[in-house]
This record gives structure tokens, C-alpha cells and sequence, in this order.
């Protein structure tokens, strides 16, 4: 979704981009998986960064739905990618401790799982693309279930930090 505003000429570079960021997020994070587990507030920090970057996907597209444009084209590349690698980094922590908990400890595992996870989301991201530029109201369901996910982690790290302090 985050690609849907930019012109044709700079969707390939932000995927690449974004798939070279998201690799470099999601290998950092698994380095670390095990001392994230032990943050408390670290799952409720994360669904409010997604919470806004839902914010800001929303203005987009009812921008883009009240000037009649097909996906907000005035979006710039740096805008782009900043969205991108925000929402990976709030959604990336339950794919990486999950392939940190398959690894089992093995770092070669760790990280071709999680390149192989990176490239999965690549070629989705692809195809994806293309769909949102001929079906806009993909963008919109699209929207839901990032909201959904942020809302699930907000509730999920807030019951966590409740436990915590009673």
C-alpha cells in the first residue's frame, strides 16, 4: 500500500528498498529476539506506531478518494519508504520470534529464515502493487487489517504491561 502513491518510475526502487530495509529490521530484531521478550510495553509501543501509520495510510487514501487521483500521486519516494519501514518495524516482531523460536538457537537458521520471510513479502509486495493500482478498494481492506493488527497488538501489550505491574 505504501508504494500505491508513488509514480511508476520509483515503485520498483521503494520495493527494493523496502525489502532491503525490512531484511536488515528483521535480521537486527531476530539477533535479539530473545532479549525483546523480556520488554514489557515493547508489543504496546509497536500497535501505536502501526496505529499511526494507519493513520497516516487513511489520509492517503481519502485524499486520494476526495481529489479523484487513483492513489495520491504526489506521495515522494523518502515518504514512501518512511511508511514502509515504520510499519515493518511494528509488524515485524511476531515473524521474527517466530523464526527465532524454529531456529532453535541456530543463527544460519535464523537468517535464512527470515531472507526467506523478506522475499516472500517481496514478491507479494509485487503483485500487490499492481492489484491496488486497477482494484483501489483492496487498498481499504488492506487498511483494515493493519488496523486490526494494531489494534490486536495495543490490547495484546497492554494486557501484558497490566500483568506486569499488578
Amino acid at each position: 500500500m505504501a508504494v500505491a502513491g508513488l509514480p511508476a518510475h520509483q515503485k520498483r526502487p521503494a520495493i527494493l528498498l523496502g525489502i532491503a530495509g525490512a531484511t536488515v529490521i528483521r535480521i537486527a530484531l531476530g539477533a535479539i529476539a530473545l532479549q525483546l521478550l523480556e520488554i514489557i510495553g515493547l508489543l504496546l509501543a509497536g500497535g501505536i506506531l502501526l496505529l499511526w501509520v494507519c493513520w497516516k495510510m487513511f489520509r492517503e487514501l481519502r485524499h486520494a478518494h476526495h481529489d479523484g487521483r487513483a492513489s495520491g500521486q504526489s506521495k515522494t519516494l523518502r515518504q514512501a519508504m518512511l511508511q514502509i519501514i515504520l510499519a515493518d518495524v511494528s509488524m515485524s516482531l511476531d515473524n521474527v520470534l517466530a523464526v527465532a523460536g524454529a531456529a532453535n538457537g541456530s543463527t544460519w537458521v535464523l537468517a535464512a529464515g527470515l531472507l526467506l520471510s523478506v522475499l516472500l513479502m517481496g514478491v507479494a509486495a509485487n503483485l500487490i502493487a499492481r492489484l491496488l493500482e486497477s482494484q483501489r478498494w483492496i487498498a481499504w481492506v488492506g487498511l483494515l487489517i493493519v488496523l486490526y493488527v494494531a489494534l490486536n497488538m495495543i490490547w495484546d501489550g497492554a494486557t501484558d504491561v497490566a500483568e506486569a505491574v499488578s
